[in-house]
């Protein structure tokens, strides 16, 4: 008797642990049933992937969806449009940072956000906790709640009380709890002792010579020795500088980290000639010596994983002078694209690239069941079709702030379909259905 799938993908081109392969995929229950089946299996729906390749279900590890747990923030993003802007550009699961209103820094606030994500979010979602100077006691608790990806420390660039910036305070985030932290690595004293340096309406090319390399390298340094002196794991978010990330290599031991879409993509001056306010984000996106450094990065191990930092805003508060206009760029939903583009331009392959956005983020953060297409995996897919040549138009863009910093740029390389737990939620620009999202399992 032949086998019956939930769903079957036929003819494509899978990226597997080994290598890439042309095979047949089956899924039940939503999880991968087994690869390679017979051509006689039958599905209560085949999807035939001829032409394209399948890769294991792509996930952005980090993002501001700008939601609380009630739509507030409607006008710039929320978890349902956040979300759907996901899987539109082919992304399975995502995990959202805390500073939102109300920051997400307590048991009350993370049990909001969990019931409410399971009802409105169109991918599987991950969530981290802000560690502030008063609810250290309560951390250890809630870096194992349900759906709970990190603690996130923002040593730098933060207001009220998710700023920690002190020494004392990181240690002791750092002494409570044992899964690894995750970072926002710039050094609050330089920032503010630079800041009267700069006036409004400079050139928005400061915010670079103002968030400036030291800022950022001596904010990894004071982590990395405090991470060796506690023995805690750390992950180092959005390093933009060469000297960041030939400095994290003799850390392997403590440290993973993150590189970000634009700061392999974009370079300065030319970003902030050209767009402006749209162009500024934290840390900056700096001079090629910096780009170039995050691609050989990349390239021999150093980098762990690839992040969009979406962070929307509205038009109106992009567009005002530097440094009133606000920090933070769309992603999440040109991420895939972008980095397929990379690819065909030959500056990493296809494995390396799924390693990058599955494998990496499952061993950083330590999610159960995702990052791999093997049995008993989610059946999470992102197909995508290496051949199509098109061009990012804002017109495409989900999010409520309706721009991105890539508008116009043509790429080869497009994401086609999008399936989470064997089911399809985006096919050709199409969302299907309901929102299905689920929190994502993490170890520990």
């Amino acid at each position: 008797m032949s086998a019956h799938y939930d769903l079957i993908i036929r003819g494509g081109t899978c990226v597997l642990p080994w290598g890439m392969e042309q095979t047949d995929v089956g899924v039940r229950d939503g999880r991968i049933a087994g690869l390679g089946i017979g051509t006689d299996a039958t599905a209560a729906e085949t999807i035939d992937a001829t032409g394209l390749h399948v890769l294991p279900g792509l996930i952005d590890p980090h993002v501001h969806l700008r939601d609380a747990g009630d739509a507030a923030n409607a006008a710039v993003e929320s978890m349902p449009t956040g979300t759907k802007a996901a899987v539109l550009g082919g992304v399975v699961a995502v995990f959202d940072m805390p500073n939102t209103r109300p920051a997400l820094v307590d048991a009350t606030t993370l049990a909001v956000k969990q019931d409410y994500a399971e009802r409105v979010a169109w991918c599987d979602i991950g969530f981290y906790v802000g560690a502030t100077k008063t609810n250290v006691p309560a951390l250890a608790e809630l870096e194992t709640g349900r759906g709970v990806c990190a603690v996130k420390v923002f040593a730098g660039s933060s207001t009220g009380d998710l700023l920690v910036d002190d020494d004392a305070g990181i240690e002791r985030v750092m002494r409570s709890g044992r899964r690894r932290i995750a970072y926002h690595s710039e050094d609050e004293a330089r920032l503010q002792t630079r800041k009267p340096q700069f006036k409004s309406g400079d050139p928005y090319a400061f915010h670079m010579e103002w968030r400036d390399e030291e800022c950022a390298f001596l904010g990894t340094r004071r982590l990395m020795a405090l991470a060796r002196r506690t023995g805690r794991a750390a992950h180092i978010l959005h390093v933009s500088t060469a000297q960041e990330l030939e400095y994290l290599k003799d850390f392997r031991d403590v440290a993973t980290c993150e590189v970000l879409v634009n700061h392999l993509t974009q370079v300065a001056p030319d970003c902030y000639e050209r767009l402006g306010g749209y162009g500024v984000m934290n840390p900056p996106i700096r001079g090629e010596r910096h780009r170039a450094a995050a691609w050989a990065a990349l390239r021999d191990g150093t980098v762990d994983c690839i992040g969009s930092d979406h962070a929307p805003h509205p038009r109106a508060a992009k567009e005002r002078p530097w440094p009133e206009c606000h920090s933070g760029l769309t992603g999440v939903q040109t991420l895939v694209p972008v980095m397929l583009d990379h690819v065909n331009a030959g500056r990493l392959s296809l494995p390396r690239l799924v390693d990058l956005m599955c494998a990496g983020p499952a061993r950083v953060y330590g999610i159960v069941g995702k990052g791999r297409l093997a049995a008993g995996y989610d059946a999470d897919f992102t197909l995508v079709d290496m051949r199509r040549t098109r061009r990012i138009e804002e017109s495409w863009i989900a999010s409520p702030c309706g721009w991105t910093p890539f508008a116009g740029m043509q790429v080869t390389g497009w994401p086609v379909a999008t399936i989470i737990r064997g089911m399809p939620v985006m096919r050709e620009d199409e969302v299907l259905g309901a929102p299905r999202g689920r929190l994502v399992r993490f170890a520990g």
